[in-house]
């Protein structure tokens, strides 16, 4: 089977999006080539990431660190794991600040990577991007937005749109000056045209969602 590499070629992606959008191409020159993301370099452990992204569920940055650094150094690793988090008990963990929910969720996941039903990365590498979701939704606390910032951060798959991302359907809106936001199903109509390269078109949809200035002609080129 063909494998996927870890990330895409950013210039022809921003290339493809120029032309085959009038109007983004328009907020593409206001901001400028957005760099390729830096998680497309780092070593990166699907399981340890899911792990991370339950703990970082619903809270601030510096809450959910402090959390993480406290499961860590009850477990003695840096590794979250079903291994290394069978040594710590529910109680353990609600010392550590985890709720109980995301207590459940964590056991679950160490449950089904046990049992081998959580792809690794190497599989990982010849599975669809479908796939990957479908493999990794059933697993307690994690949606299908969890999995699609893995593909776009981590695993550099160039074709996700998430479409129910309220700043991408925020910066879609403002693309097209549309009065509301689209819905997820009207974006994913509106997205086709960005195939295949939906993930460099979401990560201007963000930028253009918080951008502070309406893009108009000008000489001088304003700064984010």
């Amino acid at each position: 089977m063909p494998r996927h590499a870890r990330g895409f070629d950013v210039d022809q992606a921003l290339a493809h999006l120029q032309r085959s959008d009038r109007k983004l191409a328009g907020w593409i020159r206001r901001l400028g080539p957005l760099p390729a993301p830096d998680g497309w370099k780092r070593s990166f452990d699907p399981v340890d990431a899911l792990a991370r992204a339950i703990l970082f569920q619903q809270l601030s940055g510096k809450a959910a660190s402090t959390i993480v650094g406290r499961v860590e150094a009850a477990i003695g690793s840096r590794r979250l794991h079903a291994d290394t988090l069978s040594l710590i008990d529910d109680a353990g963990l609600r010392a550590c600040g985890v709720s109980g929910n995301k207590s459940l969720a964590l056991r679950d996941l160490a449950r089904r990577e046990a049992a081998g039903e959580l792809p690794t990365l190497r599989q990982m590498s010849t599975m669809d991007h479908e796939d990957i979701i479908r493999a990794l939704v059933p697993v307690r606390g994690i949606g299908r937005w969890t999995v699609e910032m893995m593909l776009m951060f981590r695993l550099g798959r160039p074709d996700i749109l998430p479409i129910d991302d309220l700043g991408i359907r925020k910066g879609a809106q403002r693309v097209d000056k549309a009065g509301a936001m689209p819905t997820p199903k009207a974006l994913a109509e509106r997205g086709e045209r960005w195939g295949p390269y939906r993930t460099y078109a979401s990560l201007y949809l963000w930028r253009i969602a918080d951008f502070s200035v309406d893009p108009k002609p000008a000489t001088n080129r304003s700064q984010d």
